[in-house]
């Protein structure tokens, strides 16, 4: 039950027959009409902005406006008290006390629905997430894409929409040759006692390789070490497939999932690559041309050569871009190119990628490939996960590792759980640094987001526990008739924003909404909790021990909203703490 976009509809109706009547002038499209919850200086429940929308169209002055239409409305709705209008031509609407009784009954029925908009379209989204290289674990830099790729994919899940969740595995390139040769250096360690180089900067110097190296060892013993030409192929495969289980170890403890995985080195290896660069050569897209030295790039060090470039700047990039080396390897852009196309081919309503902050400058030319391969705007979206600052004792904070020179997720998730990781790492938009304070986060207070609203939904479970139910426990509403206080009202309407809350998380993509609001609704919780201690009539167990139902039933749809965000955001809701 969505009480604004009710209201909108209500509005609505009114509106068309004042036009039909000839008492109102109406535009050929009514849009920005908003119902909002009004600032809390105001005793009302929902507020429009109906009148300033429609004031300049029928010549009227808002505030007139508003008086003429606000004694239309409540004369066509038994449920509003009364009704108010504010400067500039805001009508202020209060409901009798039976609505917000109808509206808490509507959502212990639709208990596993509400929120999700039913009226809406539902899609077929790709979201593409991590796609870190692989050659060692994930650090504390992917952590935060990690977990926004697959909290934006729970949020359009919830709301009924299709949604796959995919890797795309770098396998193909220089950093893989690199790394192999890596691998290869440790199995000699290992094997041969050969000490492995340092300060080669192409090498990979993680300890974490050692472990690689022994469970090759372990698991192909028929394999001859001792030359790397004659190996190399079969060990790439084999130290790709240890990086690999070591990511998908890392996503696991986040609590991510991804449904595929796709090689960069088979889309090569199947020519999709020629393909598309073929496809783009028939429209026109692709020359041969000299880039310019870049931005902040000596040009007396740079070479100008031709090259096959893409013309991105038809779609709005800065400069075109090059789809293949000197030597006449493909670049990366071209291989991500195909891999768009491929995507493309798979027929989703919309593709989403969740770059790190170090590739925001990638997005133009990116979206510029899918514009000239699908001939439509707007199908690709990307977001930009920003970067995490750790701190502890008010000064970054570095862990002891033995992984290389980063901070792992499993560092991490060790330090401070995963719930906290997920929950905190939501706590800012985006498209915005965090920082992520080890104190706050073991802290047992309000300064802890996630502790603080795991402690509302445990404070609500010791209500039922005390009377030896359980938050599953189904109530009996059929006779429901309870009238609320003003504090409970406030509850409730928090409550009513839940949809609005999904509508904006899923149509924006913006996840941090979801803890935001659970720690609001949190804080309304504990402070009508907390009014209990001097006024017993406000304590949901009474000096007999005892609750009413009326009580419990509140308690219930407080409760549901709070564990329904949770799951989205893929906290747990503990019921003792």
């Amino acid at each position: 039950m969505n009480i604004f976009t009710k209201y909108i509809e209500k509005i609505n109706e009114t509106l068309s027959e004042l036009s039909k009547k000839g008492d109102l002038i109406l535009p050929d499209k009514l849009d920005g009409i908003t119902a909002e919850i009004p600032p809390t200086k105001f005793d009302s429940d929902i507020s429009t902005n109906v009148a300033m929308v429609l004031s300049k169209i029928n010549k009227k002055n808002p505030i007139d406006l508003a008086n003429s239409l606000s004694k239309v409305l409540k004369k066509n709705d038994e449920l509003i008290e009364d009704i108010s209008v504010v400067k500039p031509g805001f009508i202020n609407i209060k409901f009798k006390p039976i609505f917000w009784t109808n509206f808490v009954k509507e959502t212990i029925k639709n208990s596993t629905s509400f929120g999700i908009n039913i009226s809406e379209k539902k899609k077929n989204y790709l979201i593409e997430f991590v796609s870190a290289n692989p050659t060692g674990p994930l650090h504390v830099g992917h952590c935060r894409g990690a977990i926004l790729g697959d909290v934006i994919a729970n949020i359009l899940l919830f709301n009924k929409h299709k949604v796959t969740k995919e890797y795309y595995v770098n396998d193909y390139g220089n950093q893989i040759i690199n790394f192999t040769k890596s691998v290869y250096l440790r199995i000699r360690e290992i094997s041969f006692n050969e000490p492995f180089p340092k300060n080669n900067e192409e090498l990979y110097p993680g300890d974490y390789l050692i472990d690689f190296a022994k469970n090759i060892l372990n698991s192909n013993k028929d394999i001859d070490f001792n030359n790397f030409e004659n190996i190399s192929e079969i060990l790439t495969a084999l130290s790709i497939e240890e990086a690999l289980k070591l990511i998908k170890n890392n996503l696991n403890s986040l609590g991510i999932n991804h449904d595929n995985f796709i090689s960069e080195k088979k889309l090569v290896k199947n020519q999709e690559v020629e393909k598309v660069v073929n496809l783009l050569q028939k429209n026109d897209f692709v020359y041969k041309g000299k880039i310019k030295a870049p931005a902040g790039e000596e040009n007396d060090k740079w070479v100008e050569r031709e090259q096959l470039l893409f013309r991105s700047t038809n779609f709005g990039d800065d400069k075109d871009r090059a789809l293949q080396k000197s030597d006449g390897a493909w670049t990366y852009f071209a291989s991500d190119v195909a891999y768009h196309k491929n995507k493309l081919d798979r027929k989703f309503d919309h593709l989403i990628n969740i770059l790190g902050a170090d590739h925001a400058g990638y997005i133009k030319r990116i979206s510029s490939s899918v514009d000239a391969l699908s001939n439509s705007k707007g199908k690709l979206i990307c977001k930009v996960s920003q970067l995490v600052k750790l701190i502890k004792d008010k000064k970054p904070f570095k862990m002891s590792k033995r992984k290389g020179d980063y901070i792992t997720v499993d560092d991490l998730i060790k330090e401070v759980g995963k719930d906290a990781t997920r929950f905190i790492m939501l706590n800012r938009s985006s498209d915005a640094e965090l920082d992520f304070d080890f104190d706050n986060v073991i802290e047992k207070s309000k300064d802890n987001p996630l502790y603080y609203v795991q402690y509302s939904y445990a404070r609500i479970a010791s209500v039922f526990r005390h009377l030896d139910k359980n938050l599953e426990t189904e109530l009996k509403i059929d006779k429901y008739d309870f009238r609320y206080s003003k504090d409970e009202i406030n509850i409730l309407k928090k409550i009513s924003e839940w949809p609005k809350c999904i509508d904006a998380a899923s149509n924006r993509l913006e996840p941090h909404r979801i803890p935001t609001y659970l720690y609001e609704l949190a804080s309304l919780f504990h402070s009508y909790w907390n009014l209990g201690k001097e006024n017993p009539t406000k304590r949901f167990i009474n000096d007999q021990k005892k609750i009413s139902d009326d009580k419990l039933i509140f308690l219930k749809v407080i409760s549901n909203v709070i564990k329904s965000g949770m799951n989205i955001v893929g906290v747990s809701v503990p019921e003792k703490m």
